[in-house]
C-alpha cells in the first residue's frame, strides 16, 4: 500500500510539472469515455485535484502563459491572456499552471468563484475539465459555474458527454462580435457611408495636424495623461446607463471601468508588455488624443481588439482610431474581434453598425445535482 501512495504521489508530481505522464491522457481518455461512471474516481486516484494551487495574476505572467492560448481552437477575445489581465482586477483573476493546461477562476464581491474552460489540447479539454470539476467539488465544495464558456470548447465537450450534467445556457450579451478585417481598413461600399462621412470630417478638419504612431514603453507618460483625463471626463458624466458606445457618448464610470483602468496602467506601465501586445494613437497637434491595445490570436488570423479609447468630443476620432490602428498594427489579419457588448443597448447598435459578419457565442455553464 505504501508502494503504491509512492507511486501515486510521483504520478501526481509529474503530472505537476508536465512531464511523461502527459501523453498518456489522450488513451486514458478513450478508456473512460467507455464508462464515465467512474471518472471522478479516476480523477481522485491518477490526478489529485488538491495539487491545483491557484495564484495572482501578474503582467510579467503574460509571456510565459500566452503559449497555453493557442493550444486549442477559439474565437472569443478571451483566447488573449490581455483580457484575462485586463480585468483581474475586477474578476479577481486567479490562475494556475498544472500539467500541459491553463485554468483561470473569477471570484465576485461576495466570495463566489467561478471556473473557466482550460487552455489545453482540444484532444485533453475533456479530462482537464473534469479535474477542474473535481478541484471545484471536491476542494472547494462548490458546483462548477463558467461564465463566458467560448462557443469552440462547449461544442467539444457537449460531442464527448462531458456536459451532460450541466445547463447550458446561451447569453446574447457576451458574444462577440467578428468583423471582416478588410471591410474594418477599407470601409467600402454604401453600408460604411456614414463612417466615411465622420471619417472626412476629421481629414478635413484636422488635415496636417493629425498623424497615426505605434506606441513603446517610451509613450507611457502621454498614454497615461490621456488616459488620465479620458477617465476624468467619464467620471463627469452623469449617465443612467453603464458602457460605452463607439463615440463614447454613453458612460457611467463603474467598478469595471475603474478595474479596467488599472489593468491598462499595469500593463502600458510595464516595459516587457509591449513585445506581446501591439498598441498604437492617434496625436492631434502632437498630443495623445486616442489609442488602442490589441493583439494577435494564437490560434488563427485574427486581431483581438482590448482597449480602444478616444476623447468623444473629437468627430471622427473613433473612425479614425479604429481604421489606422488596424492598417498599421494588423495589416493582413482577415477577421477582428471587437469584443461584445455587455448587454448594453448604445454600444450593441454601435458595434452592429460596423456590421459584423459572425458572432462568437458564450455560454454560461452551471453544474446540475451538485449534493449540499
Amino acid at each position: 500500500m505504501a508502494r503504491h501512495r509512492q507511486t501515486h504521489l510521483q504520478t501526481c508530481r509529474d503530472l505537476r510539472t508536465g512531464s511523461r505522464h502527459l501523453h498518456l491522457i489522450p488513451a486514458v481518455m478513450q478508456v473512460l469515455n467507455h464508462n464515465r461512471y467512474y471518472m471522478s474516481d479516476y480523477l481522485t486516484k491518477w490526478a489529485d485535484p488538491g495539487l491545483m494551487e491557484y495564484r495572482e495574476l501578474n503582467v510579467d505572467d503574460l509571456p510565459r502563459i500566452s503559449s497555453y492560448y493557442g493550444l486549442r481552437p477559439c474565437t472569443s477575445c478571451d483566447s488573449s491572456p490581455l483580457v484575462s489581465y485586463l480585468y483581474k482586477y475586477y474578476y479577481n483573476v486567479k490562475y494556475c499552471e498544472l500539467g500541459n493546461a491553463f485554468f483561470l477562476s473569477y471570484h465576485d464581491e461576495n466570495g463566489g468563484v467561478y471556473g473557466f474552460i482550460p487552455f489545453c489540447r482540444e484532444e485533453d479539454l475533456e479530462y482537464y475539465f473534469k479535474l477542474q470539476e473535481a478541484y471545484f467539488n471536491q476542494i472547494l465544495g462548490i458546483p462548477l459555474i463558467i461564465y463566458a464558456a467560448d462557443q469552440e470548447g462547449v461544442s467539444y465537450l457537449q460531442n464527448a458527454g462531458a456536459l451532460d450534467n450541466y445547463e447550458v445556457i446561451g447569453d446574447e450579451s457576451m458574444r462577440d462580435y467578428i468583423y471582416s478585417g478588410d471591410d474594418l481598413r477599407n470601409l467600402a461600399g454604401r453600408k460604411y457611408s456614414k463612417k466615411r462621412n465622420h471619417l472626412h470630417r476629421f481629414l478635413g478638419n484636422y488635415e496636417g495636424r493629425w498623424e497615426y504612431r505605434s506606441l513603446t514603453f517610451e509613450d507611457y507618460p502621454a498614454i497615461r495623461a490621456f488616459l488620465d483625463e479620458w477617465m476624468k471626463q467619464k467620471r463627469a458624466a452623469e449617465m443612467e446607463e453603464t458602457g460605452i458606445n463607439e463615440e463614447g457618448s454613453e458612460f457611467n464610470p463603474t467598478a469595471e471601468l475603474d478595474g479596467e483602468y488599472r489593468g491598462i496602467i499595469g500593463l502600458v506601465s510595464s516595459p516587457e508588455a509591449y513585445s506581446f501586445m501591439k498598441i498604437g494613437g492617434i496625436f492631434i497637434d502632437q498630443k495623445l488624443s486616442a489609442f488602442s491595445i490589441g493583439s494577435r490570436s494564437a490560434s488563427q488570423s485574427m486581431a483581438i481588439i482590448d482597449v480602444e479609447k478616444a476623447y468623444s468630443d473629437i468627430d471622427g476620432l473613433y473612425q479614425v482610431i479604429n481604421r489606422e490602428f488596424l492598417i498599421h498594427e494588423f495589416p493582413d489579419v482577415e477577421l477582428v474581434n471587437r469584443e461584445d457588448d455587455v448587454g448594453i443597448e448604445g454600444l450593441r447598435q454601435s458595434k452592429l453598425s460596423y456590421y459584423p459578419i459572425r458572432f462568437s457565442e458564450k455560454y454560461i455553464l452551471t453544474q446540475k445535482n451538485f449534493p449540499a
